[in-house]
């Protein structure tokens, strides 16, 4: 079913914070998500000069690193160390430390890594949490009553 392969690997999650931008990684990362992914933290960026992170991994994935333009993945790493304050990322260790080659030993932010039964623990440590349909009608019901 060609359009089930269409869904994007790489979900905004909505948060009660502004300057966060979250992230839910679902399965195979193509070269297109990637490059979604980064003109999409662009976009972060010119509305907040410096955000936090948080990457949720939610299933065993994979990066297909080799397609994707080597510009590309300097332009995205560039814009992290510029703009970047903490970073969260909920998952398998493995990821973060591929990740992790891409930028120097010493980050200029804060970056933890939390086990997928952990997830709390990030959102509390960026200070957030997740907005969710039910709690974004309540809330707009609350308002208006």
């Amino acid at each position: 079913m060609k359009s089930l392969e269409a869904v994007p690997a790489i979900r905004r999650l909505d948060t009660n914070r502004d300057a966060l931008f979250a992230i839910d990684v679902v399965g195979d990362v193509s070269p297109a998500d990637a490059e979604n992914l980064f003109g999409l933290l662009e976009a972060a960026y010119a509305l907040h000069p410096r955000i936090d992170v948080l990457v949720r991994l939610t299933d065993e994935e994979s990066v297909d690193w080799t397609n994707i333009s080597e510009n590309t993945i300097r332009q995205g790493v560039a814009g992290a160390l510029e703009h970047v304050v903490r970073c969260a990322a909920i998952g398998q260790p493995r990821w973060a430390s591929l990740v992790a080659g891409f930028f120097p030993k010493a980050l200029p932010f804060e970056f933890k890594r939390f086990d997928s039964d952990d997830e709390a623990a990030a959102w509390q440590w960026l200070d957030a949490r997740p907005m969710s349909v039910t709690s974004a009608r309540s809330s707009a019901a609350r308002r208006r009553g």
